[in-house]
């Protein structure tokens, strides 16, 4: 199978949940990027749908609420997983999801050169 990842992914194993409307499932996130995420399948998952939120928190303790809130379009589903694309994340996630990657990175450069590319992205989606 040809690998088509065109960001580099962190791995970040934390509870999240996907929203829908009224529906909430609760999921395990298992990596990141700038530009999207992967999850593990939902155990009563709705295969129809295609456009969610994906969102997590930070913070192991509620003192300050450091969370991350996007939204997604299911790009595959595949070995009990769902592979996200990020289609809109407000400014205060993204700089959280920034720092997040930063740290995990540990590469400023790379981090630059990821931003870039997603800038890029996004205008020739424009």
């Amino acid at each position: 199978m040809h690998e088509r990842r065109q960001f580099l992914r962190v791995l970040f194993d934390r509870p999240a949940y996907l929203n829908h409307g009224e529906q909430s499932w609760s999921c395990q996130l298992l990596d990141l990027s700038l530009q999207g995420a992967l999850v593990t399948l939902p155990n009563d998952w709705d295969e129809e749908l295609t456009q969610l939120t994906l969102s997590f928190s930070l913070s192991d303790v509620a003192v300050e609420e450091l969370s991350i809130t996007m939204d997604v379009e299911v790009k595959h589903t595949r070995n009990q997983q769902i592979g996200l694309r990020c289609l809109h994340i407000d400014i205060e996630s993204a700089s959280h999801l920034k720092r997040l990657i930063e740290l995990n990175l540990g590469d400023d450069d790379l981090l630059h050169r990821e931003l870039e590319h997603l800038v890029d992205q996004q205008q020739e989606a424009d």
